[in-house]
């Protein structure tokens, strides 16, 4: 189960990345960020829970920013580098 998780976690970052990477999706657009956002939370929430302190750090802070662009969205301004 556990391993679904994580290649669930990991298809929610790399779909919206090779989207991105054919011009199909635009980097600053809701999916993208949202996607981004659940993935690296996932993965996160993933890593927490066995304990890798390194992985919980880098995943959280990726979560973190995908949510800030999503945040910044919201508030109807385009995500920082935009």
């Amino acid at each position: 189960m556990g391993a679904l998780v994580q290649i669930a976690g990991a298809l929610l970052i790399l779909i919206p990345f090779v989207l991105a990477q054919f011009r199909l999706l635009q980097t600053n657009s809701w999916q993208y960020l949202v996607m981004n956002a659940l993935g690296w939370g996932i993965l996160c929430g993933n890593a927490f829970l066995g304990a890798q302190w390194g992985f919980v750090l880098l995943e959280g802070v990726w979560a973190l920013v995908s949510l800030w662009g999503v945040v910044a969205l919201a508030r109807g301004k385009a995500p920082a580098g935009e």
